[in-house]
């Protein structure tokens, strides 16, 4: 599968419309329910496949959000050999009470992966958590930006977001 297929299939699974309140608390009248991507292997492969091709070199530690990341960074972790964490957005307050299962990633290189970002301030809060934990975490990878804006907001943060897609590229692609 092209990168182009990619993005149509993607598309035409996964954007919805309607009235959705998203997570930043704006209102949108599309959604991209992630879900639907996420959770067919004829489409989670292929963006992995793609994906791989964007994770820094140096990093020793993939670190997937809360939850559509998961997915994704076990994904990625199959397809490079990169072992894979699992972020919690806030720690667990029973068990080992940790933030992010797996790996030690105490001073490792960390790339972190999400799904879908708009503002990015979960990613940044994350980020934050994390970087208090021991880790190094210069970039975010994603599967689509629905927001131009996030970019700037994870810059402050000293982070570099990385898409696969633009929300805008997706569109086009729809209609090709």
């Amino acid at each position: 599968m092209t990168k182009t297929e990619l993005g149509k299939e993607i598309y035409n699974i996964s954007h919805i419309t309607g009235e959705f309140l998203l997570r930043s608390g704006q209102i949108s009248n599309e959604y991209f329910d992630k879900y639907k991507f996420e959770s067919v292997p004829n489409l989670l492969i292929p963006i992995a496949r793609e994906m791989k091709q964007l994770i820094p070199q140096g990093t020793e530690v993939l670190g997937g959000l809360e939850m559509g990341g998961i997915p994704l960074s076990t994904a990625l972790s199959i397809e490079t050999n990169i072992p894979s964490v699992f972020v919690r957005k806030q720690a667990k307050e029973y068990g080992t009470r940790k933030l992010a299962e797996g790996v030690d990633f105490n001073n490792k290189n960390m790339c972190v992966i999400e799904d879908v970002v708009t503002t990015g301030g979960q990613i940044i809060s994350s980020v934050n958590q994390l970087r208090e934990l021991g880790a190094k975490i210069k970039t975010v990878l994603c599967v689509i930006v629905r927001d131009p804006k996030s970019y700037d907001n994870l810059a402050k943060a000293d982070l570099e977001l990385i898409p696969l897609f633009t929300m805008e590229e997706l569109k086009v692609l729809s209609k090709s």
